[in-house]
């Protein structure tokens, strides 16, 4: 992927830059088979070469397709219930300085892309710059591990330097092969951009003041020795899609034989044997089998057919396979598409089902809520070219607002929300009663103008009474 880049000589950096470039390089690659391989997993690309045993399967069946969505249900189904809605002030209030920000970069709808690559892949990074439109102020793009790759400063609790893939493009020896043509490097003062010029390299400094990287990790289930946290298509989760593949493979088989099934016939000549033979097809879908007795044994011709195989064990198999993939994703049973229960559930026990689900979405927006208010401070520092710690105090406060992970009905939190009014006065004529009652921003926007149009009708009515 990165081709002829090679930090020796690579002009404008210094021996410790390029000492730093080569190790974020190294990084990439050392990770890449296993991030494609978590990739593979997700679109459901899982060969039965990797899943065979050698037993049930022929080996010349390598070549069957099977789809599965178990990779992709792992990580869209926990990204879908972290709804990130914008920020909210040190006061309460919203911000209109970063409204230009969220609205330029369309970060609540590429939030929602990066939370998926980040559990993919174990986390996604979010990379700052200058925006020269004065309108947006700040850049703010989110690039996965395929693309990115950093090192961590475990005495800052934060990202060292880092590199971002921005573009590629066919190489000079060979046009089908495309490699790296713009990066961009993260220091603690800098973003340098490389860029290829035919065979040769060059960079464009921009300095900064914000004493940091701009880059800011957004990481899901770390630990102290994995900072950069774990992909939630963990091994075992990959080891229970394989064993989905080889089942569903081996259903598919055997349910070719159960709708052909084998049967035989003793006793016949050789003449009725070769019509037989050449023709199984027309001898499988007959009405009727008619046949004479051997003349040369006077055995009459016996026929009788084999006992006909069934797929339930294979059902069974799915049934087990996917209760130990809800065990290991905290996903409901029902997600697998596999079904246990002869009796619809309840509303009681889908509840159950999702709390684990529900729990780790919070567990998820508290991470990445603590991501988002420091990306939201650097983006108004940059956008101000100021450092962090130039920021007056009412912009650290910053913290990232989430719709309820749990999804509770519109009924339920419009109850709720009359309870809350009819004990706390002046919260029904809050914006956040009307979220509660199910509104939308833009059915809140038109309530609130509509009112204040009315308001102010009945105002210029009083005036001229």
């Amino acid at each position: 992927m990165f081709g002829h880049l090679n930090p020796a000589y690579v002009p404008g950096l210094t021996d410790e830059e390029r000492g730093m470039l080569a190790a974020l390089i190294d990084e990439h690659r050392h990770h890449y088979s296993a991030n494609r391989k978590k990739n593979r997993y997700y679109e459901g690309r899982v060969t039965l070469g990797e899943v065979n045993l050698g037993i049930a399967l022929p080996y010349g069946m390598r070549g069957l397709e099977i789809g599965c969505a178990w990779g992709a249900k792992t990580v869209d189904v926990l990204a879908a219930r972290s709804m990130f809605d914008g920020f909210v002030g040190i006061d309460g209030n919203d911000l209109p300085a970063l409204d230009g920000i969220v609205t330029g970069n369309r970060l609540i709808p590429e939030y929602l892309k990066a939370t998926r690559d980040e559990l993919e892949y174990g986390c996604t990074f979010a990379c700052l710059s200058k925006d020269p439109n004065p309108a947006v102020g700040c850049k703010i793009r989110f690039h996965s591990p395929m693309t990115a790759a950093a090192k961590w400063d475990g005495d800052k609790g934060r990202i060292a330097y880092g590199m971002a893939v921005i573009a590629t493009a066919p190489d000079a020896d060979e046009l089908t092969r495309h490699s790296v043509s713009i990066v961009h490097f993260f220091t603690k003062d800098a973003v340098i951009v490389i860029s290829r010029k035919g065979r040769n390299w060059e960079t464009t400094r921009f300095p900064h003041k914000m004493g940091r990287p701009l880059m800011e990790p957004l990481v899901w289930n770390a630990t102290s020795g994995k900072p950069f946290g774990r992909s939630r298509i963990k091994e075992p989760v990959r080891r229970l899609i394989q064993g989905y593949v080889r089942t569903i493979a081996n259903a598919t088989i055997g349910l070719e034989f159960s709708t052909a099934p084998q049967k035989y016939i003793l006793g016949i000549t050789d003449e009725q044997y070769d019509k037989i033979i050449n023709d199984k097809f027309k001898q499988y879908v007959g009405n009727y089998m008619a046949s004479t007795t051997n003349p040369e044994t006077g055995e009459k011709p016996t026929f009788g057919q084999l006992p006909q195989g069934t797929i339930q064990p294979h059902i069974d198999m799915l049934r087990a396979l996917s209760t130990q993939f809800s065990a290991a994703t905290g996903l409901p049973v029902t997600d697998t598409g596999v079904v246990n229960d002869a009796n619809p559930t309840s509303s009681d026990a889908i509840e159950a089902q999702t709390k684990t689900l529900v729990t780790m979405a919070q567990e998820l927006n508290t991470g990445n809520g603590a991501a988002l208010s420091t990306i939201a401070q650097m983006a108004l520092a940059i956008s101000r070219d100021i450092s962090l710690d130039e920021l007056p105090q009412e912009d650290r406060g910053i913290i990232a607002h989430f719709k309820n992970p749990a999804l509770p009905s519109v009924a339920a939190t419009a109850d709720a929300a009359l309870k809350i009014a009819s004990a706390r006065q002046g919260f029904s004529q809050t914006n956040t009663f009307l979220e509660m009652c199910g509104f939308d921003q833009a059915d809140i926007r038109r309530i609130n103008q509509q009112e204040q149009r009315a308001r102010g009708l009945a105002l210029a009515d009083e005036l001229e009474a």
